[in-house]
């Protein structure tokens, strides 16, 4: 009989878990606020320093990442247009740079948050409510549905009170204002559980709005993941000539924030592609949780952080690096002359992006190897080539499709 049971626990322990990317954003954004929650107790209670920006930035980066990858707006859910994805791309971009650079946008990572939990919040408890038949139509379709009903008006409402809090910082004590988040946070990861469950009963009802942009989860990290290089490389050219101050512990949370939503969506890590099973699930979320520590608190886990990310940056470009070339040894002949043109600089663009990345990886383990103005300048390159690689893997897609059409 024991031995039955450990055997089925090791069998669900290595079963791939199926997380569509709302699940993924959810589980994410809910552990970002339950771990902002510990913070503020921790900084209320040994009197910690405190990075209000980081946090705004990192929240900020995740509302646009639901934006971009499903269209959803905290106003309501819309079609992935190009224009909206630009805006996703917008409130990004300024949540990266609230991150890095301490009160370089004053206000404006605060207010933007502000209405993104607050007004979103009421705008959709109220649609939720108001909507035709829509409240009532979810309530006659079986427990599930009112399960859903009831997750989604606590969240929309917490959500609403964080939004205040955010506007009005000083409106509730710091205790209770952990305690609010951590209520909001509890809250999302079981709406989180609940679209889990419904989309394995309704696997369409996952589908983002039909039309606009058609890119994949993993695509859309990609733009993301362009960007932040991009960004992260424009800004250590004024930093290092010292222009502007520079939140190194933020940068690091927020790379480890998007290494969690690769995880989760896709197991894509540093090293490699692997299955999602809860091992991995609670992994990327511990990454998640380290990854708001670090951005919220100057300083904290910055060493061992930094170690961490260097080494798999330098492993998972060495690992990849030998994987493509094998790979590409291997490879069979393609007929289609489009199709090949496009493979082959998808090879030429990946061996550049690993060698960027294994020489990135070797700045962070090894002091001034690299002078800070070169390093933004390889920064730049990188985001880049991310953004070329999204191109060609567009183009490949459209040019696959033309292909089976024909």
């Amino acid at each position: 009989m024991h031995v039955e049971e450990g055997s089925a626990a090791q069998v669900s322990a290595r079963q791939e878990v199926d997380l569509p990317i709302e699940v993924v954003i959810l589980l994410i954004a809910g552990t970002m606020l339950l771990s902002t929650g510990l913070l503020l107790l921790a900084v209320s209670a040994w009197r910690l320093p405190f990075y209000a920006n980081g946090l705004y930035g990192s929240l900020l980066v995740m509302f646009s990442l639901q934006i971009m990858a499903l269209g959803k707006t905290p106003l309501g859910e819309m079609r992935r247009s190009r224009g909206l994805v630009a805006v996703g791309v917008g409130m990004a971009s300024i949540g990266m740079v609230a991150c890095f650079v301490p009160d370089a946008l004053a206000q404006l990572p605060r207010i933007l948050l502000s209405l993104c939990l607050g007004l979103g919040g009421l705008v959709q408890f109220l649609h939720m409510c108001l909507a035709r038949e829509k409240l009532r139509t979810w309530l006659g379709q079986g427990k599930i549905f009112v399960h859903l009903s009831l997750a989604c008006g606590t969240v929309y409402l917490l959500s609403a009170t964080v939004g205040l809090v955010v506007w009005k910082p000083a409106w509730l004590a710091t205790s209770v204002t952990a305690t609010v988040l951590l209520a909001h946070g509890l809250s999302v990861v079981v709406l989180a559980c609940v679209l889990h469950t419904l989309y394995r009963a309704f696997p369409e009802a996952a589908a983002p709005r039909a039309g606009g942009v058609a890119w994949t989860p993993d695509q859309t990290l990609l733009l993301l993941t362009g960007v932040l290089q991009l960004i992260l490389g424009t800004l250590l050219i004024p930093v290092n000539l010292g222009l502007l101050p520079f939140s190194g512990s933020a940068q690091l949370g927020l790379l480890m924030l998007l290494i969690s939503v690769q995880m989760l969506s896709s197991g894509n890590t540093p090293l490699g592609l692997f299955r999602r099973t809860p091992l991995l699930v609670l992994l990327g979320l511990l990454w998640a949780a380290l990854g708001v520590a670090s951005c919220g608190i100057p300083g904290f886990l910055a060493s061992p952080l930094t170690i961490l990310i260097g080494a798999l940056n330098l492993l998972g470009g060495l690992i990849t690096l030998v994987k493509l070339c094998l790979s590409r040894r291997t490879a069979p002949p393609i007929p289609d002359a489009r199709i090949s043109s496009i493979l082959t600089r998808l090879f030429v663009t990946q061996l550049t992006l690993n060698l960027l990345t294994i020489l990135f990886g070797a700045s962070m383990l090894i002091a001034n190897l690299i002078h800070g103005l070169l390093l933004g300048g390889i920064l730049v390159i990188t985001g880049v080539v991310i953004l070329y690689m999204l191109h060609l893997l567009t183009a490949l897609d459209a040019a696959s499709r033309a292909s089976q059409g024909a």
